[in-house]
C-alpha cells in the first residue's frame, strides 16, 4: 500500500480450521470401504471404536450405540468386513474418522452392494413410495400364506391366527424361501394367489437367517412379483434387523412372521368386548325407542278418548240414509228410461232381423273350423315330434339323466360347485344334490391325488 502498512491476514485458530474442515469432509456422501478391523474397543458408553486398515494404510472408525445395537455379526480384532460410512474429522486432536452406518462380514460384501444398487434403482421407479401401498381390508376374514409348507415360520404362522383368532381361513401357497429355484417359485406363488384372488390378504414369510439365506427376498423378480399383486401383501421375513427388498415393497412390514399373524388377525378377546359393548349400546337404544313409542301410544289414546267419534258417526249415519233415497230413486227413473228405449230398439231390430246372414255365417263357420280342426291336428302332430325330438336332446345332456345314474352334484357352504378337494377343508359342510332330493355332510377327510 502506498502509506507503507502490511496487509490484514485472516488468521485461523486451530479450533476454527478443524471445525471448517470437519464441515468439508462431512459434506462428502456416504461410501462402502473395505478393510480389517484392529484395535476394537467396547467402553461402557455403548459406542465402537476400532481401526480400519489394509496392507499400506489405516483410519479410525466410530460407531454409534444406535447403529452398533444393530450389527447382523458381532466385530471382532482380525475380522474382514464391509462398512458403508460417512468421512468426519474429530476436532479436539485434528484426526479424520470414518462414522460407521452399517458393517457385515466382507464374505457378504458382493451381495450388500447388489443389494443396494437394487434398492436404488426400485426406489428410483417409486416400487417402495407410501403412496402406492394399499392399506389393509375390514374386516379379513381369509389369509393366504406364501411360505415353505414344512418352515417353522408356517408353524409360527398358524399358532397365532388360532390363538388370536380362530375363525380365519387360512390358505397356503407353497413355495421354497431359499436355495435354486425358489425365486422362481415365490413369483408363481405369489402369481397363484392374485389369480385365485380367493384372500383377503396375503403374508409373505420366512424365519430368520444370513444375507444369503434370505437372498431370495432380495430378487428383483420377486419383488415386481409382490408389486404386480392385486390382493395387499404383508412381509414377514427374517428378525427385526433383517431388512430386504420384499420388505421394502410389500405394502406392510412386520418384524416376524408372528409379527405378520398378529398384524392381520384380531384379537378374539378385543371382540368379544366390543361385541358385548355393542349389545350393551344396542339394549340401551332399543329400551328407550319403546319408552318413546309407549309415551305415543299413550298421548294418542288420550286424545282418541277426548275426540270420541260417536257423535260424527250419526251424523253421516243420517246423510247416508239420505243420499241412499236419492240413489234409489235416480236409478229407478233411469230404469224406467232404459226400458222405453230398449222396447223401442227391440222393434226396430225385429224389423231388421239378421238370421239370413247369420244362416250364411254360420255354414262358413262350419267350414272353417272343420279346415281349422285338420291344420291344428297337422300342426299339433309336427309338434309333438320336435318335441319329442328335442326331449330326447335335452334328456341326452340332461344333469338330471346324470344324477339318475347315481352322480352327485356337490357344492359347498357358499353355494359354490366343487370341482377340486382343495377347495374344501375337514369339518366343511357340504351339500349334494341327487336325483332325488339333496343330502347335507360333513367332509371328514380331504384325499388330493395329485399328492
Amino acid at each position: 500500500m502506498s502509506n507503507g502498512t502490511a496487509p490484514k491476514r485472516d488468521v485461523y485458530s486451530v479450533s476454527r480450521l478443524n471445525a471448517e474442515v470437519r464441515g468439508v469432509l462431512e459434506g462428502l456422501p456416504s461410501l462402502w470401504v473395505e478393510g480389517e478391523v484392529s484395535n476394537l474397543a467396547r467402553p461402557a458408553s455403548g459406542h465402537l471404536y476400532f481401526t480400519l486398515k489394509d496392507a499400506g494404510a489405516q483410519v479410525r472408525c466410530a460407531m454409534w450405540r444406535t447403529r452398533a445395537a444393530t450389527l447382523g455379526a458381532r466385530l471382532e480384532d482380525g475380522l474382514q468386513v464391509l462398512v458403508r460410512a460417512r468421512v468426519g474429522l474429530y476436532e479436539p486432536r485434528g484426526e479424520y474418522q470414518l462414522i460407521v452406518e452399517h458393517a457385515v462380514p466382507s464374505g457378504d460384501g458382493a451381495l450388500r452392494r447388489r443389494f443396494e444398487a437394487l434398492r436404488a434403482a426400485l426406489a428410483a421407479e417409486g416400487l417402495f413410495d407410501a403412496a402406492r401401498k394399499r392399506p389393509l381390508p375390514e374386516p379379513i376374514r381369509r389369509v393366504g400364506v406364501v411360505t415353505s409348507a414344512s418352515g417353522a415360520a408356517l408353524h409360527d404362522v398358524l399358532t397365532t391366527l388360532a390363538r388370536r383368532c380362530p375363525a380365519l381361513e387360512v390358505i397356503l401357497y407353497p413355495s421354497a424361501v431359499q436355495g435354486a429355484g425358489s425365486v422362481e417359485q415365490l413369483v408363481t406363488a405369489l402369481a397363484l394367489a392374485g389369480r385365485r384372488a380367493e384372500c383377503d390378504v396375503l403374508l409373505l414369510v420366512r424365519g430368520g437367517g444370513s444375507l444369503e439365506d434370505l437372498w431370495s427376498f432380495n430378487d428383483e423378480r420377486v419383488a415386481r412379483a409382490i408389486a404386480a399383486c392385486p390382493i395387499p401383501v404383508v412381509a414377514g421375513i427374517g428378525h427385526e434387523v433383517d431388512v430386504t427388498i420384499a420388505d421394502l415393497v410389500a405394502d406392510r412390514r412386520a418384524p416376524s412372521p408372528t409379527g405378520a399373524a398378529e398384524l392381520v388377525s384380531p384379537d378374539a378377546l378385543e371382540l368379544l368386548h366390543r361385541l358385548d359393548d355393542q349389545r350393551l349400546r344396542l339394549d340401551g337404544a332399543l329400551r328407550r325407542d319403546l319408552r318413546r313409542h309407549h309415551e305415543r301410544l299413550c298421548f294418542a289414546s288420550h286424545r282418541l278418548a277426548q275426540l270420541h267419534p260417536g257423535q260424527r258417526l250419526a251424523q253421516r249415519s243420517q246423510r247416508l240414509d239420505e243420499l241412499e233415497a236419492r240413489a234409489r230413486r235416480a236409478v229407478q227413473a233411469t230404469l224406467l228410461a232404459r226400458r222405453a228405449r230398449l222396447a223401442g230398439l227391440g222393434a226396430r231390430l225385429r224389423e231388421r232381423s239378421p238370421q239370413p246372414r247369420l244362416e250364411a255365417l254360420r255354414a262358413r263357420g262350419l267350414l272353417l273350423t272343420t279346415r281349422l280342426e285338420h291344420a291344428a291336428t297337422l300342426l299339433l302332430r309336427g309338434g309333438r315330434d320336435r318335441l319329442a325330438l328335442a326331449s330326447r336332446a335335452l334328456d341326452a345332456v340332461s344333469p338330471l339323466a346324470t344324477l339318475a345314474r347315481g352322480y352327485a352334484i356337490v357344492s359347498g357352504p357358499d353355494q359354490r360347485l366343487l370341482r377340486d378337494v382343495r377347495q374344501v377343508a375337514a369339518g366343511t359342510t357340504i351339500e349334494a344334490r341327487l336325483a332325488r332330493g339333496a343330502l347335507r355332510a360333513t367332509v371328514v377327510a380331504v384325499e388330493d391325488d395329485e399328492r
